[in-house]
């Protein structure tokens, strides 16, 4: 289905145009209608998947803008997100005269509350900042609010926003529509689900492929000692456009990028303890294709929308499946191809089976696959003693390598040229 196939307003069908918009994703073709029906909604769909868009546009061609009040309410999980929401919701509304704002932590009250008295219509906001403005001030007015949206709904409740979302709730005491937006759906959502829908529309789409399908899984097993050179190795090898190179904390990150910055000009470090300017700042530059390699937390592993990354990489082997999802999800959007890299050593080959298994990912090997069939998974980690099978190495140094993909089911092997470098 196209958009051009849609019943929107003139001004939103050009704004989607020029934003190169033609095709509804397969979650925004089962959402639209429900939304613009005003029935509840609760979706879960793959990273990636369009769901800013199913949601916003909607969002956009609902409000009157003659009404000067908020109309629309998005809870999000982090700053970044809600900032990027905005971002979207101002490209499909530019024409419509729809304003959209955000007021998260980390930035000044009083500028936000001078904002918010001008005209707004879709406010986006953080819980912990949203009820800072309800108990502190009168400059939130949510009694024309008719659609309340909680996106990353399952982020939210795992950052412990549980009651300030119930708080948030009972102060929307009449008839109102709500969305839920989610890439995973855990129990613990299941009791907001029966306490504040009313006979919802359920949308569930790739349950057992949650990962982008756009996305190809790299592997590479190594010691750990000899980690940091084959990073280096790959991101000089790689035809890379941009690449957001995962760590698990701080420390790691810090000691990773001085290590980088000998070896690549283009390259920042993002992560949670930055100011919100600084962190803005980078996040900006590198949607604007200014920076190359972005070394990052977690906190760029959620929900948001980088157009020009082409690799993810995870120097650090994610904390769970749901993180090796996030992150990789920040390549292969939008149906757009995407690579993912993961390096693995010893301890996290236990892991690895199980992520294979819970996630039908294919696996592309560089250099020598690691026997999964024998390996014994203990809680947490591996046991540390992983056979692996050989493979030759070349005679000589001007032969192509090789990427190496092996279903560890099956036992069956097939090679193909990696890449070229630019």
């Amino acid at each position: 289905m196209k958009f051009s196939d849609l019943n929107l307003k003139p001004q939103i069908l050009k704004a989607l145009t020029d934003m190169g918009y033609q095709d509804l994703t397969p979650i925004q073709e089962k959402t639209f209608s429900p939304i613009l029906n005003g029935r509840d909604l609760l979706a879960r769909a793959e990273t990636g998947s369009g769901k800013t868009a199913a949601c916003g546009i909607p969002l956009v061609q609902m409000i009157d803008p003659s009404l000067n009040a908020i109309q629309a309410l998005i809870l999000v999980p982090t700053r970044e997100l809600a900032l990027q929401y905005v971002e979207e919701i101002n490209k499909i509304s530019r024409l419509a005269e729809v304003v959209p704002f955000a007021v998260f932590g980390g930035f000044s009250m009083e500028v936000q509350k001078a904002k918010l008295s001008d005209s707004v219509h879709i406010l986006v906001a953080t819980p912990g900042r949203l009820i800072d403005f309800l108990y502190n001030t009168t400059s939130i007015d949510l009694s024309c609010v008719r659609t309340l949206v909680l996106d990353e709904a399952d982020e939210m409740l795992k950052m412990g926003f549980i009651e300030d979302i119930d708080f948030i709730m009972s102060c929307l005491i009449h008839e109102h529509q709500t969305l839920f937006f989610a890439a995973t759906m855990p129990e613990e959502i299941d009791r907001l689900i029966r306490t504040y829908l009313k006979e919802p529309v359920r949308v569930e789409l790739n349950k057992e492929q949650v990962a982008p399908q756009s996305l190809v899984h790299h592997f590479q097993y190594t010691g750990q000692r000899d980690r940091l050179n084959a990073l280096i190795e790959y991101l000089k090898k790689e035809e890379i456009s941009q690449a957001i190179i995962f760590c698990n904390s701080r420390h790691h990150g810090k000691k990773l990028i001085r290590k980088l910055e000998g070896e690549f000009k283009s390259i920042e470090y993002i992560h949670g303890g930055l100011e919100q300017s600084r962190r803005t700042s980078i996040f900006e530059r590198f949607r604007r294709n200014e920076i190359t390699f972005m070394v990052a937390t977690d906190i760029a592993g959620r929900g948001l929308d980088f157009s020009h990354v082409s690799h993810v990489i995870n120097y650090d082997y994610p904390c769970g499946l749901e993180s090796y999802i996030n992150r990789t999800g920040r390549t292969g959007r939008m149906g757009r191809s995407g690579i993912a890299m993961t390096f693995v050593t010893d301890q996290e080959l236990g892991d690895l089976k199980s992520l294979f298994k819970m996630n039908r990912i294919d696996p592309m090997w560089h250099g020598n696959i690691p026997d999964l069939q024998n390996i014994s998974r203990r809680k947490g980690r591996g046991n540390g003693k992983y056979p692996f099978k050989k493979h030759p190495r070349k005679a000589t140094s001007n032969v192509t390598p090789t990427v190496q993909r092996s279903d560890f089911t099956k036992g069956d092997e097939w090679q193909r040229p990696l890449m070229k470098s630019a």
